[in-house]
């Protein structure tokens, strides 16, 4: 029997409750079966506190115990020997094709992994970051090759089974996602790259690594259900399943995916995941208490054991985006608010991470920003680069949207726009990408001050034609 909505938030009310608590007994004890909550700890700033702090003040003031780096910095490994706290390191993108060749592998494994363990807990390697995104063949067509070659090296060093190698990759790779029960990988990357790389992770025990942003998918009317709040609910007609928040509907898109191409046995670890506590004006849901909401409601989920629709009754590995606010990081200004600590160590807010003794400083007072509906623009308008925008700017505003999973294959070499080749004109494509899939608001064409919403088709700006069919299945 159907139970009426007032029934059905009262009991979903009094589980969230109980999981509360549970999630609480957790932290102390320790969660069993992969309930791991971890932090990604960036260095795009100026201004963040020397490795050495940060080691201790995880260790002595919070409940973290595993950190995700987009490097392998010998300054960061060196602090952290000793504390017990596992590592993953990241292999940058270009590094890749040299890492297919066995004797690079190797090197690569005797200068960055043998001289920091065992007193340094590397637990695992990652491969690139989202490097589907880029469209870049050459780096694509050596993932997997890297991934065995640097598997091999760990072997060879008798680390095999100390260190997992895997590679992280954004919500892009499906071609579908809407409902859950509809997710598939993109044509040509399915059978081609996804299929033998999940043949890899199955054959040494290592984990398929998603990057899985709620906040990059809501809307005014969908924040509820990207915060973890008691809503309404979104049905898939063909499992007959209800999903009451939106991370669940992405795990689930993925995890059918895989199911396609045999391999749902794969444990899924969330790379990234977050919410940023300050934006641009008019971003509706962009403040502190909102971040606060998704990370904290984020942590209660996945360490619950209740998993999800698709995946019932299990926990999952997740790594919060991020440890800092990072004021180097190009793009909205989001980008550069997604911490969960100012550089200096006081909380943004309180994510729930840090032990009751801990003595922590309060969060700093923060205002939400912007009026409380956003102003998409209803003409027919595009974004592109300032007359004043420099280059290298324009190149970091390139990287930042083809790293969000939009199809940048265009603007490569051979791609439909990729004349006029040059960063203005790439850039011109990107940024306009990322605005109209983004929805067309004023501050989806910020930039840091380099872009301008135009009215006059860009190709007649001397573009190529950048108005492109809006494809949300990477939200």
């Amino acid at each position: 029997m159907k139970k009426s909505a007032s029934a059905f938030d009262a009991l979903r009310s009094a589980r969230l409750s109980l999981l509360a608590v549970v999630s609480l007994l957790g932290w102390a004890v320790g969660v069993q079966g992969g309930g791991i909550i971890g932090i990604n700890y960036g260095t795009m700033a100026n201004n963040l506190p020397p490795p050495s702090q940060v080691a201790k003040f995880l260790l002595q003031k919070t409940y973290i115990k595993h950190v995700k780096l987009f490097d392998a910095d010998p300054n960061i490994l060196r602090a952290f020997a000793d504390t017990g706290i596992s590592f993953t390191v990241t292999i940058a993108n270009d590094r890749i094709p040299a890492l297919a060749n066995h004797s690079n592998a190797q090197q690569w494994i005797t200068s960055n992994i043998l001289p920091y363990i065992p007193t340094t807990n590397i637990t695992r390697i990652l491969v690139g970051n989202e490097v589907i995104a880029t469209a870049d063949k050459s780096l694509i067509a050596g993932l997997v090759p890297a991934m065995q070659s640097l598997y091999a090296a760990l072997v060879i060093a008798s680390l095999s089974h100390q260190i997992q190698v895997s590679t992280p990759h954004s919500l892009g790779i499906l071609s579908s996602s809407d409902p859950p029960s509809t997710g598939k990988f993109r044509r040509g990357y399915d059978t081609v790259v996804l299929k033998p790389l999940l043949g890899f992770l199955k054959a040494t025990g290592s984990p398929f690594m998603i990057n899985s942003y709620p906040f990059f998918g809501y809307t005014s009317s969908t924040l509820d259900y990207a915060l973890f709040r008691p809503n309404a609910g979104v049905f898939d007609e063909n499992t007959k399943l209800t999903y009451t928040n939106m991370l669940d509907g992405q795990l689930d898109a993925v995890y059918t995916a895989m199911k396609l191409l045999n391999y749902s046995d794969v444990e899924i670890v969330i790379a990234e995941t977050g919410w940023p506590s300050h934006g641009d004006p008019g971003q509706i849901g962009v403040d502190p208490e909102s971040a606060a909401a998704y990370n904290k409601n984020l942590i209660q989920h996945v360490t619950s054991g209740v998993g999800t629709p698709l995946m019932p009754n299990r926990t999952f590995e997740t790594y919060i985006f991020a440890l800092f606010n990072e004021d180097l990081k190009p793009g909205p200004t989001c980008e550069r608010n997604f911490g969960l600590f100012q550089p200096d160590m006081t909380p943004v807010y309180d994510a729930g991470i840090l032990q009751p003794t801990s003595g922590a400083p309060t969060p700093r007072n923060s205002t939400s920003v912007g009026p409380s509906n956003p102003d998409p623009l209803e003409e027919k308008t595009w974004c592109v680069p300032t007359s004043e925008a420099n280059m290298e700017v324009l190149q970091a505003n390139i990287d930042f949207v083809c790293g969000q999973g939009l199809d940048c294959g265009p603007i490569q070499a051979g791609g439909s726009c990729f004349f006029p080749d040059s960063v203005r004109a790439h850039a011109a494509y990107a940024m306009n990408a990322y605005y109209q899939a983004a929805g067309r608001n004023s501050y989806n064409c910020d930039f840091r001050k380099t872009g301008k919403i135009t009215t006059i088709d860009p190709s007649m700006l001397g573009y190529s034609s950048i108005y492109m069919p809006i494809n949300r299945d990477f939200l």
